[in-house]
């Protein structure tokens, strides 16, 4: 009887070493991964809450992971209200904490 192989996911689906760089997250450097969106890149990172809501301001992250329900808001390279589960982590990117709203104009 031979001894086991080891299974590993990358095993099993053959993948390999991707491209790695970084982000900016509220002026920390976060190491992304080619194809992470912004909230693997958070989650990896340890980061569970990155918006506020409106009226509490009671934290939030990522609560569906499929761009439902807007909970994982936050604001890239300046634009507010992107859902952190959709978006990619880009080279460069400049995420920042949505707090509310995201934008001043809309607050109540």
């Amino acid at each position: 009887m031979g001894s086991p192989r080891a299974r590993t996911p990358r095993s099993l689906v053959g993948g390999g070493p991707v491209a790695t760089y970084s982000i900016e997250f509220d002026g920390r450097e976060l190491p992304a991964q080619e194809g992470q969106s912004l909230a693997a890149v958070l989650w990896g990172a340890g980061i569970l809450a990155w918006r506020t809501t409106r009226e509490s301001g009671a934290p939030r992250g990522v609560f569906c992971g499929i761009g439902s329900c807007y909970d994982c808001l936050v604001t890239v390279n300046g634009s507010p209200n992107q859902r952190a589960c959709l978006v990619p982590a880009r080279p460069g990117d400049t995420v920042t904490t949505q707090e509310g709203t995201g934008r001043a104009d809309l607050a109540v």
